[in-house]
C-alpha cells in the first residue's frame, strides 16, 4: 500500500483548493513524492470496466483468442511504454506535456500539435462520460427504475459535474480521487468477474478460428490507439510534480505498470466472455458497458453502476485536466480552470449527441481513434526522437520565449508531422464513418489491395506515422539539438 507521502502532490496534505498552475513551470519547492506514486493516477484512469469490452472489440477483427490476447497485450504494454518515455520529459522539464513539445516544435510551432492533442482529449472525455451515462441508464432500466430520457439526462448531469469538478480543481483533487477510484473500482471489478465467471465456456473460446496477419495487425493497432496512444499527449502532466532527482527508469516503469496492469487483466476476461458468446460481442458494439450487465444478478446491478461510473470518471477527469492544458498550449489566453470549464461544455454537448442521437457507437469510435491516432503517433515519434537526442534538461525559460534556443516556428518538425500524417492517413480506412471514406488513398498505389483489400483494416498508417516521426527526427534534428544544448542557459550567463 502506498503511503500518502508517496503520492506526488503540490503541497502535501493541505486542504483542497483550485489549482492555479497552468502552463507555468512547477517550482522545486512544490515538487513532491516518488515515482511509485504515479501508479495511482495511471491505474485509476485505466481500471474502467470498459477494458472488458475491448475483448469484444479485438475479436471483432475475426481472430482467435490467442491472437487477440497477443495483440492486446503487445498493444497495451507498448503503447503505455511510450507514455512512460514521454513522462520522463515531465520530470526533466517541470512543465505540461504540450509545453515540453516546444523543444521539438518551437514555441508557436507547437500550437499545431496542441490543437490535435486538445481534440483527442476532448474526444476521449466525451466518449467516457457518454458511456457512463448510457451504462447508468441500462442498469436503472433493468432494475425497473426507468432507463429512459430522464434517467440519461440525470446520469449525464451527475457524471459531467464530477468530471468538470475534477478538471477545475486540478492536480491535488485528481491525485486523491484516483486513489479512491483505484481501491473501490478494483474491488468491485473482482466481484464482477467472480459473478460472471460461469458464463465462460473455454471450448467455445478455444474453437475460434485464427485470422490473417493483416487482421492481427489491425487488432494490435486498435489496442494501441485505444490505450496508450490516447494518453501520450498527457503523459508528462503528472510526472512534472516529481523532484528532478527522481529516477527516469522508475518514472517509465511505474507509469507503464500502473497504466497497463488493469487493462491486461480486464482484457483476458473480456476475451473469455466475448469469445463464449457471439451475441454478447454484438451487444458490446452498441452499448459497451451496458451490455455487460446482462450477465449479472439483479442485486449487483447498483454496485456495477458504481464500478462503471467511477472507472470512466477516473479516465475522464485526467482527460479534462490535460485537455485544458492543451487548449492553453494552443494559444488561448485564459486561466486553466476556465479552460477546463470550456472543455466541459464541449464534452457535455458531445455526450448529448452520443447518448441521444447516435445510432452506432463502435463505428464512429473506431474512426475517431484511427483518424486522430495518426497525427498523435507522428507527434509522439517526433517528441520521443527529440527526447532521445537530448543530453541535458530543458531550459525552462526558453520554453516560453519565441526568440529562445528552441525557436519560434521551425519548419522541419512541422513538415515532418504533415508528411507522417499524410502517409498515415493514406494507409488507414474508416468505412463506417462516411466523412472519412477518403482515407486509405495509398493502399492501392502501394500494392496493398486498395480500400477493400486484405490490408484495408490493418491500420498500418498509425505505425507508419510513429516510425516516420521517430526515425525522421533522429536523422534530421541531431544538429539542431546539439546547437540548442551548446547555448548557455540564462542562469549560467547571470552567474558569469
Amino acid at each position: 500500500m502506498t503511503e500518502p507521502h508517496d503520492i506526488p502532490r503540490p503541497a502535501g496534505d493541505r486542504p483542497l483548493r483550485v489549482e492555479t498552475h497552468g502552463l507555468d513551470v512547477i517550482a522545486d519547492g512544490e515538487r513532491k513524492g516518488v515515482p511509485r506514486g504515479l501508479f495511482w493516477p495511471w491505474f485509476g484512469a485505466n481500471v474502467s470496466v470498459l477494458g472488458l469490452s475491448y475483448g469484444a472489440f479485438a475479436l471483432g477483427f475475426r481472430i482467435s483468442f490467442w491472437q487477440a490476447l497477443a495483440a492486446g497485450a503487445a498493444g497495451i504494454v507498448f503503447s503505455f511504454l511510450l507514455c512512460g518515455f514521454v513522462a520522463v520529459a515531465g520530470k526533466r522539464g517541470s512543465a505540461p506535456t504540450m509545453v515540453l513539445g516546444r523543444a521539438a516544435y518551437g514555441v508557436r510551432g507547437n500550437r499545431m500539435p496542441s490543437v490535435v492533442s486538445w481534440l483527442l482529449t476532448v474526444g476521449w472525455e466525451t466518449v467516457l462520460v457518454a458511456l457512463a451515462s448510457m451504462a447508468t441508464a441500462t442498469v436503472f432500466g433493468r432494475l425497473g427504475w426507468g432507463g429512459g430520457t430522464g434517467t440519461k439526462v440525470a446520469a449525464l448531469v451527475l457524471v459531467g459535474a464530477l468530471t468538470v469538478a475534477g478538471g477545475v480543481l486540478g492536480f491535488d483533487l485528481i491525485m486523491r480521487l484516483q486513489t479512491v477510484i483505484t481501491v473501490v473500482t478494483g474491488v468491485l471489478t473482482v466481484v464482477y468477474v467472480g459473478l460472471v465467471a460461469d458464463h465462460v465456456h473455454w471450448g467455445t473460446v478455444s474453437a475460434l478460428p485464427a485470422g490473417s496477419a493483416q487482421e492481427f495487425i489491425g487488432a494490435l493497432v486498435f489496442m494501441m490507439t485505444g490505450f496508450g496512444l490516447g494518453w501520450v499527449n498527457a503523459a508528462a502532466d503528472y510526472s512534472r510534480y516529481l523532484p528532478r532527482r527522481s529516477s527516469g527508469r522508475a518514472v517509465i516503469g511505474w507509469t507503464t505498470f500502473g497504466a497497463s496492469l488493469a487493462p491486461l487483466l480486464l482484457l483476458v476476461f473480456g476475451l473469455l466472455l466475448a469469445g463464449s458468446s457471439a451475441g454478447l460481442g454484438e451487444a458490446v458494439a452498441a452499448d459497451p458497458i451496458g451490455a455487460l450487465t446482462t450477465l449479472l444478478p439483479t442485486w449487483f446491478l447498483v454496485p456495477f453502476a458504481v464500478v462503471a461510473v467511477l472507472g470512466l470518471v477516473g479516465g475522464a477527469v485526467l482527460d479534462i485536466y490535460s485537455s485544458g492544458l492543451a487548449l492553453l498550449a494552443a494559444g488561448l489566453r485564459i486561466p486553466r480552470p476556465l479552460a477546463a470549464l470550456v472543455d466541459g461544455a464541449l464534452m457535455i454537448a458531445g455526450s448529448v449527441y452520443i447518448v441521444f442521437f447516435a445510432d452506432d457507437f463502435l463505428g464512429p469510435f473506431t474512426g475517431f481513434l484511427t483518424t486522430l491516432g495518426v497525427p498523435i503517433a507522428a507527434w509522439c515519434g517526433i517528441v520521443l526522437g527529440d527526447l532521445l537526442l537530448r543530453r541535458r534538461d530543458y531550459d525552462e525559460q526558453d520554453l516560453y520565449r519565441p526568440d529562445g534556443r528552441y525557436g519560434d516556428v521551425p519548419p522541419g518538425p512541422l513538415l515532418l508531422t504533415l508528411a507522417a500524417t499524410a502517409l498515415g492517413w493514406g494507409l488507414v480506412t474508416n468505412t463506417s464513418a462516411g466523412l472519412l471514406d477518403w482515407q486509405g488513398y495509398l493502399l492501392g498505389p502501394l500494392g496493398l489491395g486498395g480500400r477493400s483489400g486484405p490490408w484495408a483494416y490493418a491500420n498500418l498508417g498509425v505505425l507508419a506515422a510513429l516510425a516516420l516521426g521517430f526515425l525522421g527526427t533522429l536523422a534530421t534534428a541531431r544538429g539542431r539539438v546539439r546547437a540548442q544544448e551548446a547555448e548557455p542557459s540564462r542562469a549560467e550567463v547571470s552567474a558569469v
